[in-house]
């Protein structure tokens, strides 16, 4: 359950400075895609670790 939870902080995080810097730049489509991938590679990277620890 700790994996799930650190994966969805993770996209949600990334939406959220997506939006930001897709309204600071005019182009919220594609800052909105780049903060979910983002967040979701930071999410599963650190799940991954504490579940190495």
């Amino acid at each position: 359950m700790n994996k799930d939870n650190k994966l969805t902080k993770g996209i949600a995080l990334g939406i959220s400075f997506g939006t930001v810097i897709g309204l600071l730049t005019n182009n919220i489509a594609l800052w909105i895609g780049v903060g979910v991938a983002l967040g979701a590679g930071i999410g599963n990277s650190l799940s991954k670790k504490k579940s190495k620890d």
